[in-house]
């Protein structure tokens, strides 16, 4: 018989407001706007000598952490084929085609994805969990869910595990 643990974590609290817009089809981009961001993370692993996967306020704080990063934020991707990205200290400036944004740099957060969907958020946001887990608890799961919610009953997900 094998078993598998895990803890969840989905709070009320673990939300970001960001402005987007997501190029699709090769050739679409949609208008500028905005989501009130949802997101849950579940992780598995062994229990400890607690007999607990790992701490539920320990997750919840990380993950406010790294929600609190994106809140009131541009999400701009660094990655994008179809969007070019060029920032100095003070504008963060976007085009697609002959679309033309700019914005302050510090409304903006720059992240290495190739579109801001919430697939991409997810996945995103799994990494930055696996580096505070590693680097502030000395925890890797053994597998990941993260979940981010755009719009109510919208989610989209990303489940990692090592190798």
């Amino acid at each position: 018989m094998s078993a598998r643990y895990s803890v969840r974590v989905a709070k009320d609290y673990i939300v970001f407001c960001a402005g987007h817009f997501i190029t699709y089809e090769g050739s679409v981009c949609e208008r500028l706007h905005g989501h009130n961001y949802r997101v849950a993370c579940e992780l598995s692993g062994p229990l400890d000598d607690n007999h607990y996967v790992f701490d539920f306020i320990a997750l919840k704080n990380a993950l406010k952490k790294l929600t609190d990063e994106l809140d009131h934020r541009m999400l701009v991707p660094t990655r994008s084929k179809q969007i070019s990205c060029k920032t100095d200290d003070k504008q963060v400036t976007l085009q697609f085609r002959d679309r033309t944004w700019s914005f302050p740099r510090e409304d903006c957060i720059l992240l290495p994805l190739e579109n801001t969907t919430a697939e991409l958020l997810a996945k995103h946001l799994t990494h930055q969990l696996i580096d505070e887990l590693k680097e502030k608890h000395r925890f890797t799961p053994t597998s990941i869910r993260m979940e981010v919610e755009e719009s109510f009953g919208q989610w989209a997900a990303f489940d990692w595990s090592p190798g």
